[in-house]
């Protein structure tokens, strides 16, 4: 990325451990609130189809769930999305792994639908009937950074409203040992190029070597440092407090974001 890249943030979604919703989350970032330990709280999918709804794992919930939030007010069906993830469903992985490990490798319809990384944004696009572009993206522990250029290339380029969702799940043992994520959460953006009056602050990205700095809250910096997705906790904060300012937040080895927030 040779240029800074800069679009309105209009919504917020968030599902973490301790933060369930982005009201919440904003009391826990501006001190208010101190974060107490709880694991995630999935909703309820009830905007999918019956059938749809019975199938839907927990990387689907979150994902709907922050989503929704994020995009309160808009018609979701026009948003464009980039969906991005770092491995997107533990939980399915593992059952996979497990019925192929058995003398029965016969693996269910719905477990194979529910593999695929671009599963998230399939159940995305049943439930809101979205046609807009999608994108689906993986980086690993940069998952957020490169979401969040993709979703400002679109923004800045196309002149399209997008809404970011950048997810993880936790993987049950033994993958767990070797992937220790602690629990699924996720972080959504509706990103617009101009100003509307839902507008919550502009942001101005760019690359920069310098390194990204922790958190003070130690709690928070263990789950920002534990759970890709939440890399983006340092922006998240400075919208929660409402003050200008520049963070820099963990991309790739060597290099990070700078993310320049003026509120609105």
């Amino acid at each position: 990325m040779t240029a800074p890249l800069t679009a309105w943030i209009t919504g917020i979604g968030l599902i973490a451990p301790g933060l369930p919703d982005w009201p919440g989350a904003r009391a826990v970032l501006r001190g208010e609130q101190p974060w107490v330990s709880a694991p995630s709280v999935l909703p309820a999918p009830s905007i999918l189809p019956p059938a749809e709804r019975r199938r839907a794992s927990r990387v689907i919930k979150l994902t709907l769930g922050i989503g929704l939030e994020a995009a309160a007010g808009a018609d979701v069906s026009t948003l464009a999305t980039v969906f991005t993830s770092s491995g997107a469903d533990g939980h399915n992985c593992h059952a996979l792994c497990e019925q192929l490990a058995t003398d029965d490798r016969h693996v269910s319809p719905t477990r194979f639908h529910n593999s695929v990384h671009n599963a998230p944004a399939g159940y995305w696009g049943i439930a809101t009937k979205s046609m807009a572009p999608c994108q689906v993206m993986c980086a690993f522990d940069g998952s957020f950074g490169a979401g969040l250029i993709d979703a400002l290339g679109q923004v800045v380029l196309d002149q399209q409203a997008t809404l970011l969702l950048a997810y993880d799940s936790e993987y049950p043992e033994p993958l767990l040992a070797k992937r220790t994520v602690p629990d699924c959460a996720g972080v959504a953006l509706r990103l617009e190029p101009v100003r509307t009056t839902q507008a919550i602050a502009r942001i101005t990205v760019q690359t920069t070597a310098a390194p990204a700095l922790p958190l003070q809250q130690p709690t928070l910096e263990a789950l920002r440092a534990a759970i890709p997705a939440l890399r983006a906790l340092p922006l998240l904060e400075r919208l929660a407090q409402g003050e200008a300012g520049e963070v820099c937040l963990d991309y790739l080895p060597g290099l990070q974001l700078t993310v320049h927030i003026e509120p609105a």
